[in-house]
């Protein structure tokens, strides 16, 4: 078993999907347009790899409050269809083929709400969706998070807890982020690639020769 684990956003798709959520919600007034300036400023703490993923999450979810998670994946599956989709990087696409080519185990490993990230992980035809777990009561979102947050570390420990048990994981695997938060995932699979890299991460790509690509959305 190989893995081909691809980040999400600013990887395959042009965009952050948790901030384009939060201004459909807003677009569908399901939250309030003052949240926006506020998330932006978490995410600004997010590139300069200072966030706290908890703090956001919890301020991201508040609008999910008390919603069924019934209603929460149809108005995913909404969003992702008509604001996600035509923001995928065709060479993206191209890649996921070609590891489905070689019969690699295609992983779409997020740090958003796996609201957003598994129904893009469904049309992409992945293998595996690891993402941040949504708590709920009663089939009622609480606003809070379940289980280890698929962010930084995070990710390589819920890759180690998804696949445990699997004899040489980390062998000839490939990973492909655009972030340095992402640091920890591409230094434990053995072909990491920089996908449109933020600055941190093109100059640890740079220095460990890592392969740098440009991803572009189509005209």
């Amino acid at each position: 078993m190989t893995l081909a684990l691809f980040d999400l956003d600013d990887t395959l798709i042009a965009g952050d999907s948790a901030s384009l959520w939060l201004q459909f919600m807003v677009a569908q007034g399901l939250a309030p347009a003052s949240m926006i300036a506020d998330e932006q400023a978490m995410m600004a703490r997010y590139h300069e790899g200072s966030l706290n993923m908890h703090q956001y999450m919890a301020f991201t979810l508040q609008p999910l409050v008390g919603k069924s998670r019934q209603w929460l994946d149809e108005m995913s599956a909404v969003f992702a269809e008509q604001v996600l989709c035509e923001r995928l990087y065709p060479e993206g696409l191209a890649r996921i083929q070609w590891h489905r080519e070689r019969g690699d185990e295609l992983v779409l490993i997020s740090a958003s709400g796996e609201h957003l990230v598994a129904p893009m992980a469904k049309m992409l035809g992945m293998d595996h969706c690891i993402a941040i777990l949504l708590d709920q009561v009663e089939g009622k979102l609480t606003g809070q998070t379940q289980g280890i947050l698929s962010f930084r570390e995070g990710k390589v420990a819920r890759i180690n807890q998804q696949f445990a048990g699997k004899p040489n994981l980390w062998r000839g695997s490939f990973g492909y982020s655009d972030s340095h938060n992402d640091l920890p995932m591409l230094q434990a699979v053995t072909h990491p690639h920089a996908v449109n890299p933020a600055p941190v991460l093109r100059q640890q790509a740079n220095e460990q020769g890592w392969p740098i690509w440009e991803w572009l959305r189509q005209a």
